[in-house]
């Protein structure tokens, strides 16, 4: 794998992944030669993202009527072998950095659950619907990224 400014050790960095979701790429996704095209690695990041965040019970700070939602502050890929119409991936997800307002998730797309295609990382930041404004975690929320984050910090 290519060095990325966001991997110090790429095998301590792999090791820290404990959820995944397994993708499955779509006809609609690709070009005229069957490989994907460079946007879909977006689309399975935020389906992945939703996905994570649900199972650690954080995505339920923005289903209740509160007024926050999460909003991507930036979003960065990074590609290392190509996939194709009809491979089977896994999309793997993690919380990198918690902050006051904001959180950085890592994903890595693995095919033949051994060579790694895609990474790439992302802000999370805590928006109130009414200021349009960053709004702190709770620290209930906060809780269960802490939590997730040391499960996956023990994997290593």
């Amino acid at each position: 794998m290519k060095s990325v400014s966001y991997i110090e050790d790429p095998a301590a960095w792999r090791s820290g992944f404990s959820f995944s979701v397994p993708i499955k790429i779509r006809f609609s996704e690709t070009d005229m030669l069957g490989h994907v095209n460079n946007v879909s690695p977006f689309i399975y990041f935020e389906e992945g993202r939703i996905e994570f965040l649900k199972s650690i019970g954080f995505w339920q700070e923005f289903e209740q009527e509160n007024g926050l939602i999460p909003v991507a502050a930036d979003i960065q890929c990074d590609y290392h072998k190509q996939m194709f119409f009809g491979d089977a991936v896994r999309l793997y997800v993690k919380v990198a950095y918690i902050g006051t307002t904001s959180l950085d998730i890592h994903y890595m797309i693995v095919k033949d659950q051994e060579e790694i295609t895609v990474t790439g990382r992302g802000r999370l930041v805590c928006v109130d619907t009414k200021t349009g404004k960053p709004q702190a975690l709770s620290t209930a929320a906060k809780a269960k990224l802490h939590e997730s984050h040391q499960v996956a910090a023990l994997k290593r």
